[in-house]
């Protein structure tokens, strides 16, 4: 497992916000569009990437799932004190 891995993501308040998300994503709409579209994070300007981080960078429930996820595969919803993410590792 590498120590620094690159994720985009979409920020949402509500479960029930994320969970219509990621069914969107699941029947082929684009991550990056859907991000861009919908995250309440400034990283929707990049389309939801938040480049290359660390352990220890990201808040522990987020960084959890994404150091978990294989490159191209998203998670589910995370809970976080931000909101709900969906994480899509990119490298």
């Amino acid at each position: 497992m590498s120590n620094k891995i690159k994720c985009s993501h979409i920020l949402v308040a509500k479960q029930s916000e994320a969970v219509d998300i990621l069914e969107k994503i699941k029947k082929g709409e684009k991550f990056g569009a859907v991000a861009k579209q919908i995250s309440t994070c400034p990283s929707s300007k990049k389309e939801g990437d938040l480049g290359y981080f660390v352990k220890g960078q990201m808040v522990k429930e987020f960084e959890n799932v994404a150091f978990k996820l294989q490159v191209g595969e998203i998670s589910e919803p995370v809970k976080t004190e931000f909101g709900y993410h969906i994480i899509k590792r990119l490298g």
